[in-house]
């Protein structure tokens, strides 16, 4: 059921067309599991399906939609591993959305392993280009495939209803075969490819938006130009374009699918469904999803995407270490990663969670992959904060490394090789590498030259004891260790720190008299929670002025993430999280920095930069400018939920809560009422008040969960976005999976406005 004009697409494509007919490569999964498997592209040219080569029906599917990359060479772990086995130009890697294992494959031949990279992307490419027509029928097509189950191209009524099962529609017998009789205008019993298209419209109705456009349709057939102009500036109050008009037929233009309605200049209800569901009506706003803010600040005015022991896949004591943790958080846009050196054998520095069963990878490999994926999503600074347990000898090695593979890359002097007063901004630095570590006397010392002459020096150990904190795990036998120990540095890895060196944090009384604005302080989120709640002014005063970096609890064994939220209220910007754990804390992550291009730099508030105003997290009605706003969200409708429950015949019984995140008096979460028995088309019309005092730090996170009287309700989808990227009107919000990735057609349907109090 793939569209027209994307069979003569495929028709054209030699990569395709061999895809379709098949390949066998091997699946490599380490240096010693290496196996045939033949891949075959499926007619809908959205599947990928493969199954070993002995006898047995066993197979495994994968949609394209699933991919977010295609790697050529070894550019993955498991392939650096057989490198010296099977040349690069025959491997690559798919490389999974979320936090699903990568595919390594090797090809027959370098031809081969070429038809399936530019094969992959083709279709990757249709898909990312694809219509909202087409993605329509798409996802009609892929219900009907997995509903076909004898693969006759046909359904019958037994087919039909296994398929509403599996839809999450709870119908009645009478209802579902009214439908099919409706829709079979063959009337041969079974339903072929248009007469099921048309079946899965009527199931579909959406009685929600038919209200919304008859009230604003003057005859109740169409939208006129008036008539869209009066809903976009009157619902969706879309104040913005100063051409109403020209904005109105640009979206005729652009969704109405009748030439007859166009030529009228006007919109009909199937035009208004596309509209509605595309990104323009969406609940983000378009025009802050790219780069929107001014980059040219300092540093520390901005919150900065960080990621906690990066190199970590799993948990903190047996996990497994990668140098993909440090390629899947960059290609998420982070800017900040984690690097824990080590003592190695043969003279080379190691990268894994001390004293722990963690395992091992080589520093030189992680600054290789840093350098080659640093800038692939975003051209802004990346910070390596090194945490240095390294001998004298083995520091050097890592200078080298940084050095020699980084190049350019790597910032080891002021801009313009004179003292600086302050940081430079993201626009300075574009392409750089920043590390942070610990530096042998300051900055103005390194670039009058009088620093230290000798080749070594001690520094204060101190900072270690703050970065493993009175919270850790093994806390008494380290602070012993610490409390002996001056640590020796390299001149050498010291020369590599300029903007970013670490230092112990004293006080806020300490560090307004003594602390540089190139100094970072780490604190452990426990340690930071104790300074906001009893200084959270001092706090935010504090960051105005320099970098702050929080990161984990050494409790958290299982790399499970705090609330980021507290730390960005008061004006922390390196705020590191445990990017391989899905849950709450990734959500307000990922929804902060969906904004600005996705760049990993977001402005902080104005007021939180400007010294003299002194912003208190902890009243905010003090602020000079104070202004709540309230926030009143109509709940409407849910659209295709997927299951939770793979029991069999288990439907959703859905409700949503909607959870304001941001300063303490804005904390809060109501729900609606829970509907049974309907994740299909669930509808509520329940409407929620919201007062928001800081509405600049306020984050919005929708969950949908399964009601359950008896336990605790399961997780259906989340979505989390700024309120200030909010648009306001009859939104979409299409519904996030617990990793963060996409569950089309999974959405809600809500009304929002925004008001000052």
């Amino acid at each position: 059921m793939a569209s027209t004009g994307t069979g003569l697409r495929i028709q054209c494509d030699d990569n395709l067309q061999s895809m379709l007919v098949g390949t066998v490569m091997r699946k490599i999964k380490s240096r010693t599991w290496k196996k045939q498997r033949y891949f075959k592209l499926q007619d809908d040219c959205m599947t990928i399906w493969y199954k070993s080569k002995k006898a047995g029906n066993a197979h495994s599917t994968f949609s394209v939609s699933d991919v977010e990359a295609v790697r050529e060479g070894h550019q993955s772990e498991v392939l650096l591993s057989i490198a010296d086995e099977f040349p690069a130009d025959r491997c690559f890697t798919l490389v999974f959305r979320g936090r699903r294992g990568n595919l390594d494959l090797v090809a027959e031949s370098a031809d081969e392993a070429q038809s399936w990279i530019r094969g992959m992307r083709k279709l990757m490419e249709n898909l990312e280009n694809m219509g909202e027509m087409e993605r329509l029928g798409q996802w009609i097509g892929d219900w009907f495939r997995k509903a076909d189950k004898n693969h006759d191209g046909r359904m019958n009524f037994k087919e039909v209803r296994d398929l509403l099962k599996m839809m999450n529609v709870d119908m009645n017998e009478h209802h579902a075969h009214r439908l099919f009789t409706m829709a079979d205008k063959s009337q041969s019993g079974t339903l072929e490819d248009d007469e099921f298209v048309l079946f899965y419209k009527m199931l579909t109705q959406r009685e929600d938006l038919l209200r919304v456009f008859q009230e604003f349709s003057t005859d109740g057939q169409k939208l006129s130009l008036r008539d869209l102009e009066d809903f976009l500036r009157e619902e969706q109050l879309e104040t913005g374009h100063s051409e109403e008009q020209q904005r109105a037929c640009e979206l005729i233009e652009k969704y109405e699918p009748s030439d007859a309605a166009k030529e009228l200049n006007a919109m009909s209800f199937d035009g208004f469904l596309m509209y509605m569901g595309s990104a323009e009506g969406n609940i983000f706003d378009p025009k802050r999803r790219g780069m929107y803010q001014d980059m040219c600040q300092p540093l520390n005015h901005y919150f900065i995407s960080s990621s906690h022991n990066t190199y970590l896949m799993e948990d903190q004591l047996r996990g497994h270490s990668s140098i993909e943790g440090y390629i899947r958080a960059l290609n998420r846009g982070c800017r900040c990663v984690e690097v824990d050196c080590w003592d190695g054998a043969n003279g080379e520095p190691i990268v894994y969670h001390g004293h722990t069963f963690t395992s091992k990878i080589l520093f030189k490999d992680v600054v290789s992959a840093v350098a080659n994926y640093a800038f692939k999503v975003s051209p802004y600074p990346v910070i390596m904060s090194i945490e240095n347990h390294c001998s004298v000898e083995q520091q050097r090695v890592m200078a080298q490394h940084l050095t020699h593979i980084l190049g350019d890359k790597l910032l080891k002097s002021t801009l313009d090789g004179k003292a600086p007063i302050g940081l430079p901004s993201p626009h300075d630095l574009k392409g750089k590498i920043l590390v942070k570590a610990k530096k042998i006397g300051g900055l103005e010392e390194s670039l009058s030259g009088l620093g230290e002459d000798s080749l070594t020096a001690e520094v204060s150990d101190e900072e270690e004891a703050a970065e493993i904190d009175e919270d850790s795990i093994h806390r008494d036998s380290l602070r012993r260790r610490v409390m002996k120990s001056k640590q020796r540095l390299s001149k050498e890895l010291s020369d590599c720190v300029v903007y970013c060196k670490s230092v112990h944090f004293h006080s806020f009384k300490h560090a307004r008299i003594h602390s540089k604005f190139y100094e970072v302080a780490s604190f452990t989120e426990s340690k930071a929670r104790k300074q906001l709640k009893e200084s959270g002014a001092e706090f935010v005063y504090h960051n105005a002025r320099q970098l702050t970096r929080v990161y984990p609890s050494g409790f958290r064994t299982d790399s499970s993430n705090y609330h980021p939220q507290e730390m960005w209220n008061v004006g922390c910007q390196i705020v590191a999280l445990n990017f391989q754990t899905a849950g709450e804390g990734m959500d307000l992550n990922d929804g902060l920095f969906s904004q600005n291009g996705g760049c990993g730099y977001v402005l902080k508030p104005g007021f939180m930069n400007e010294v003299e105003r002194r912003f208190d997290p902890d009243h905010p009605q003090k602020l000079n400018g104070y202004q709540p706003l309230i926030l009143t969200i109509q709940v409407i409708s849910g659209q295709q939920l997927p299951k939770v429950n793979i029991k069999e015949g288990s439907i959703v019984d859905p409700l949503v809560r909607v959870e304001i995140h941001g300063v303490p008096v804005d904390q809060s979460k109501q729900e609606t009422r829970w509907i049974e028995n309907n994740g299909f088309n669930p509808v509520w019309y329940d409407t929620l008040r919201f007062t928001v005092h800081a509405p600049e730090l306020a984050m919005i996170r929708f969950v949908v969960e399964d009601y359950d009287k008896t336990s605790k309700n399961d997780f259906v989808g989340q979505y989390t976005l700024p309120l200030s990227c909010m648009q306001q009107g009859y939104r979409h919000i299409h519904l996030l999976s617990k990793d963060g990735t996409s569950i089309p057609p999974s959405s809600l349907f809500v009304h929002i406005r925004i008001t000052e109090l």
